[in-house]
């Protein structure tokens, strides 16, 4: 049996601002794959918006899917514009982008996340540009996929997404998307780091559609009570977190809670405001774990967050028990300063 469907949104392993070392990217994937875990890649995790550019993004895909394929991993990868220049858009011009970015995706294999657009936040004039560009663009899907609800939080630019500041309406919205076209949806995650909104959408959703927290805070109890999982935290928690996910397929709430609650403040931490360098974090960890050889990142972001932040967040790993190799760790740590 299992309860719950867990993907852990991947980051890749950069060699300097701009390259990207493709061996440890797709060795840190199959790491998650061995666990049991599923991989979301091409997401915000993985710098898209933040370094990432879209030539880049299309290789990304295309590899882990064929990794993907070899290993019978679960995958789905990240649909969105960004390949547009930063400009203000019309709306013919996101749909195409959309769907050329969903052709990449469905040719190379892998399940679809529709990701929350910068240019359709800035282009639409209210919910039923929304559904105009959605509409279309699920009209074209091989198989349900994925929404994708991103806080403004995460990224100040998508403020206001689905067509409303007030996310009462927003939601109403979403859900009146959703509800248009059930058949070719199979969840939708929400990133807004709010526990009771997350709980009251998950009651609203049409029957057989899916909620995927992205809630980096709340995540234990959210899961607990029904919320299946599409999280940047489990890149950095993958063990406790594949554990946990098996404990919960075993009707173990216990022992799910007893793996998951100690790495909260570790997630509370890394995803602090501002928020969206939480990947700093995240690339941060994976290099004490010995997942790469360096703490680098693509644009230079390895600098987003202070010393202080970094040996604090080392901290909470130890307490958290997410350090492989301890000596490792505190040797890497040393070497930063």
């Amino acid at each position: 049996m299992t309860s719950r469907i867990f993907y852990a949104a991947a980051h890749v392993v950069a060699t300097s601002d701009t390259g990207i070392d493709w061996e440890a990217t797709l060795r840190f994937r199959h790491h998650l794959w061995s666990l049991g875990l599923g991989v979301a890649d091409a997401m915000d995790t993985a710098q898209r918006g933040m370094g990432m550019p879209w030539e880049a993004t299309k290789e990304l895909i295309r590899r882990s899917a064929a990794e993907a394929s070899s290993v019978g991993g679960l995958l789905a990868c990240g649909v969105g514009t960004d390949q547009l220049p930063p400009q203000s858009q019309s709306l013919a011009d996101i749909e195409a982008a959309y769907l050329e970015q969903l052709q990449v995706v469905q040719e190379a294999g892998a399940g679809v996340i529709l990701m929350a657009s910068r240019a359709l936040a800035a282009a639409a004039g209210g919910p039923e540009d929304y559904h105009a560009v959605y509409g279309k663009v699920l009209s074209q899907v091989d198989s349900p996929v994925i929404l994708h609800w991103l806080g403004d939080m995460f990224d100040p630019a998508l403020q206001g997404y689905w067509g409303s500041a007030d996310l009462d309406r927003a939601a109403e919205s979403a859900l009146a998307l959703m509800h248009e076209h059930a058949d070719s949806i199979d969840g939708i995650k929400v990133s807004l780091l709010d526990a009771d909104r997350e709980i009251a959408l998950r009651a609203a959703l049409p029957e057989g559609i899916r909620l995927y927290t992205g809630d980096d805070f709340n995540y234990p109890a959210l899961i607990e009570s029904g919320s299946h999982a599409l999280l940047g935290i489990f890149d950095a928690i993958a063990v406790p977190a594949a554990a946990a996910k098996a404990a919960l397929d075993a009707g173990d709430t216990a022992r799910f809670r007893e793996l998951l609650d100690p790495t909260v403040p570790l997630a509370r931490h890394i995803f602090e405001t501002p928020t969206f360098h939480y990947k700093t974090g995240i690339v941060f960890l994976a290099w004490l774990n010995g997942h790469q050889e360096h703490f680098r990142m693509l644009g230079g972001h390895q600098s987003a967050r202070s010393p202080e932040h970094l040996r604090r967040l080392y901290e909470l790993a130890v307490q958290a028990g997410v350090i492989a190799d301890p000596e490792l760790a505190a040797a890497r740590l040393a070497s930063l300063a």
